[in-house]
């Protein structure tokens, strides 16, 4: 991952993608970096995510930087986000401290399209979302003025991150430019 130091004798969980024979024996090809590490954490770390209880429905990374999460419970007397986050912070300290120190935003998961898109541009608050045609995968947004740069993230990150969290285009306006139109 970018800005990570490893030495010789560290402990590492690694994610494996292949493994493949080799004329010298077999050859293992691991990545720090693939949202699936992330997702094998939470497996190892919450226990409601193993046993079915809480699902992760969708991640998108940066490593090294920040990922979103999106997490639906199977059922309603669950909260996800709380199952995640654990006691203090703890179940998810420790996903945090094993991808040293990356920034972590757990929002639930909907299978409404502007909620979801809503909660995925945690911390900002949204004012409103607006699918811009049926059918088309993009939605804009409409937050007050003052959140903008929230929203936006430094140099795009919490809207870029949002919009591969939730597989929509996504316009961030302040709320002068609805009242301007």
């Amino acid at each position: 991952m970018p800005g990570e130091e490893i030495k010789v004798g560290d402990r590492l969980k690694v994610y494996v993608l292949e493994v493949s024979r080799q004329n010298r024996g077999p050859q293992v090809m691991v990545s720090r970096t693939h949202p699936a590490l992330v997702k094998r954490l939470f497996e190892l770390e919450v226990p409601e995510i193993s046993s079915g209880a809480v699902e992760i429905r969708s991640i998108a990374r940066e490593p090294g930087s920040r990922t979103k999460i999106a997490v639906h419970a199977a059922e309603e007397n669950i909260d996800p986000v709380g199952a995640c986050v654990g006691a203090r912070g703890a179940r998810v300290g420790a996903v945090v401290e094993e991808l040293q120190g990356e920034k972590m935003d757990i929002v639930v998961w909907s299978e409404d399209i502007c909620q979801f898109v809503a909660s995925a541009l945690s911390p900002a608050d949204v004012i409103s979302v607006t699918q811009l045609q049926q059918g088309a995968k993009a939605c804009r947004v409409i937050v007050p003025d003052d959140q903008l740069s929230l929203a936006i993230g430094k140099e795009g990150q919490n809207a870029r991150l949002a919009a591969r969290l939730v597989g929509y285009k996504i316009d961030i306006k302040p709320k002068s430019y609805k009242d301007e139109e």
